[in-house]
């Protein structure tokens, strides 16, 4: 395995840890006494410090650090979480996802954090970030003997074997500088590199107490390896901010010499063993009470993983030969039917069969969560209604629904800004609802579920709801409707206009802002996915936008269709239905040409005069076929010189060196090998 293979791992796993604190921290903000939570939390910081040191990102372990020594004393109750604490906390998670990102954009992962440090030592040291007013009692400063390294009989045995077989033992000695801020970070950095080259078997002060900054500057260790004890040396003395570093071979005499004087040390200066005082160390794992709530969680690695990380591009190749496979699918089934041979028509129909099973196997690998959107909306919501001084519940429900990944790619923003407006303009103030006689506490639901062949994503407040008159009025005076219109317009036409481009209630303009600021882009973005965004409302209750989405965009249901010497296919979805049009019914209105439609007049376009095709010529027939489409609640008519059939086509991109065609949004094999473009109904609709 390379390097980068090992970055991707990095990142990845980074990632998921980023995540899982955020979401454990959020739930500790509702719990802050739950120790376990805590616990959680601790192991996720000590995970990523560790995989950080090993990358060599010095900036992002020495600051995962710092997280770990003040919830080490929360876990060992010496500290009670505070609003303060939770919010330096959240803004080391935000720093360290920034450079989780610069590492994932190439950098090096370093970050100014200077402040942040000095605010995780001020809590450490029982301030305030920027305070001076002790919060808690200072911790006690160890004090150690540098050179009381007992050994123990079966870790002297150990030691003096491996003189016997050839081995260099080392007694070693490390001073880290007086100015160095991390220095329990720079400890980490000096075991991790002997650890490359041999094993450490005793330290003073132990490991643990070393991470927990339990020491003054210098530590000790007795250590086994081949290399040259001149080489070792030298590379502790490159690592930054170490002082000096003593290193001494050992032989059977200087081993058995050093530690009975160790002993003998020992034995006259106390008449028992030393003990620290209980107040002064961290109880270990053996001796601290578990909460119930964490005994409840399964231990890590308990189970084996039954999930592995698959490259989307290899499962872009995957649906890429799959489509091959459903075109040659098909060519057999047509040779199958002309030749009319009943054992070849078996074994295809056997094969049909098969695929078909094949391909709801590849969707699915296609499939994610839409959890892997949702996540990251909890702690955005949290931290909106802090800097709003509001107070807010995010309720989600359906987190598990599946999208396919194309979707679950482009969806993100767009509900991004749809929950940024429920928490700014939906939900009122503390003041406000209470004088509505509703809960201080506002309430935004975002749940998702299947319903046919759709996923439907709602976001649902129950704040003040959208005033129906302002919308009209700003509407009128922007010049967005006509007077005439506003009358006879329905309460969701009123609402739907608020994805006009640049329209906003909102009487201050914010860096949130009100309810219609970014929603224009909201709805082209869900209609350039084949979505449909609408809105209820009802005023003083809430509002609710509700967005649906087609299941996938990989494999779609087609009507294929014949224009000239060109075959292209339009999405079902997109279908009202199809019919024949009789020349005498054509009209022109204003410059457009309209056909009448139920009660209405619709605008015809002709698909051979739009894309050039050669062939065929509607305006000398006497009836032509058509096809209605929609977009939203508008309608529009294509015409089609036949209709070949409905089928199940796999969508392929045109691809970088094919300039952007209004009007198409990809294209598909066919059975027979042809290549047909698939229409994007809503660049006609406008």
């Amino acid at each position: 395995m390379d390097m980068n293979q090992y970055l991707s791992m990095f990142i990845d796993e980074s990632n998921d840890h980023l995540q899982s604190l955020n979401e454990n921290m959020l739930e500790l903000e509702n719990r802050p006494d739950d120790l376990g939570i805590v616990q959680v939390i601790f192991r996720s910081a000590h995970t990523l410090k560790g995989m950080a040191a090993t990358m060599g990102f010095e900036d992002l372990s020495s600051l995962t650090h710092q997280m770990e020594n003040v919830l080490d004393l929360v876990r060992n109750e010496k500290l009670k979480m505070q609003e303060f604490i939770f919010d330096t906390l959240f803004q080391s998670l935000d720093a360290l996802q920034s450079m989780v990102q610069d590492i994932t954009q190439g950098g090096e992962g370093k970050a100014d954090v200077s402040s942040i440090v000095s605010s995780l030592q001020a809590i450490v040291r029982g301030e305030e970030p920027g305070g001076k007013q002790p919060k808690q009692e200072e911790k006690e400063s160890a004090s150690f003997n540098e050179s009381a390294i007992h050994l123990d009989e079966f870790q002297f045995s150990v030691l003096d074997q491996s003189i016997t077989e050839g081995h260099k033992v080392l007694y070693i000695e490390v001073t880290i500088r007086k100015d160095c801020q991390l220095k329990a970070a720079r400890a980490y950095l000096v075991f991790d590199l002997l650890e490359r080259y041999g094993e450490v078997v005793k330290s003073y002060p132990s490991v643990q107490e070393i991470e927990q900054e339990k020491f003054d500057r210098s530590f000790s260790l007795y250590y086994i390896t081949q290399k040259e004890a001149a080489e070792l040396k030298s590379l502790i003395l490159n690592l930054s901010e170490i002082d000096s570093a003593e290193v001494v071979l050992l032989d059977h005499e200087s081993l058995t010499e050093l530690n009975s004087g160790v002993n003998e040390a020992a034995a006259a200066s106390a008449p028992a063993p030393v003990e620290k005082k209980a107040d002064s160390a961290a109880p270990s794992s053996a001796d601290k009470k578990i909460p119930a709530k964490e005994a409840a969680r399964p231990a890590a690695g308990s189970a084996p993983s039954r999930t592995i990380r698959v490259d989307i591009d290899r499962l872009d190749v995957l649906m890429n030969l799959f489509s091959e496979l459903l075109i040659d699918r098909s060519r057999l089934e047509q040779l199958a039917y002309e030749v009319k041979r009943s054992d070849l028509t078996e074994t295809v129909e056997h094969m049909s069969r098969v695929s078909s099973d094949l391909q709801n196997i590849v969707l699915k690998l296609r499939m994610v969560q839409v959890d892997s959107v949702f996540n990251r909306f909890p702690r955005m919501v949290r931290d909106l209604a802090k800097s709003l001084d509001k107070k807010i519940d995010l309720i989600i429900t359906g987190a598990e629904t599946e999208l396919d990944r194309t979707v679950i790619d482009e969806i993100g923003d767009p509900l991004v800004h749809l929950l940024r407006n429920a928490v700014d303009h939906g939900v009122e103030h503390i003041d406000e609802r209470v004088a509505a006689g509703k809960p201080e506490t506002g309430t935004v639901k975002l749940r998702a579920f299947h319903s046919g062949n759709h996923v439907f994503i709602e976001i649902e407040d129950d704040g003040k709801g959208i005033d129906r008159d302002k919308i009209l009025q700003k509407a009128l005076r922007n010049g967005v409707v006509k007077e005439s219109e506003a009358a006879s317009m329905t309460d969701e036409q009123v609402y739907m206009l608020l994805f006009a481009p640049g329209f906003s209630t909102a009487e201050i303009i914010s860096d949130i802002s009100g309810r219609g600021v970014g929603l224009d882009v909201v709805k082209t973005k869900i209609e350039s996915l084949s979505g449909v965004v609408s809105i209820e409302s009802k005023l003083g209750q809430g509002t609710k936008f509700s967005v649906q989405l087609p299941l996938t965009l990989s494999i779609i249901s087609a009507m294929l269709i014949k224009v000239g010497t060109e075959k292209y296919a339009i999405p079902l979805s997109s279908i009202v239905e199809t019919g024949l049009i009789q020349r005498n019914q054509i009209r022109k209105v204003h410059g457009y040409t309209m056909i009448p439609y139920r009660d209405t007049h619709i605008p015809l376009m002709s698909l051979s005069e739009l894309f050039s095709v050669p062939g065929f010529d509607e305006s000398a027939e006497e009836e032509t076929e058509i096809v209605v489409v929609h977009k939203g609640d508008r309608l529009a008519a294509l015409t089609v010189e036949d209709f070949i059939g409905q089928s199940e086509i796999v969508i392929k991109n045109l691809g970088k060196y094919l300039p952007s065609i209004q009007g198409v949004a990809g294209a598909t094999i066919l059975g027979d090998g042809q290549v047909a473009l698939i229409i994007d109904p809503n660049a006609f609709i406008k």
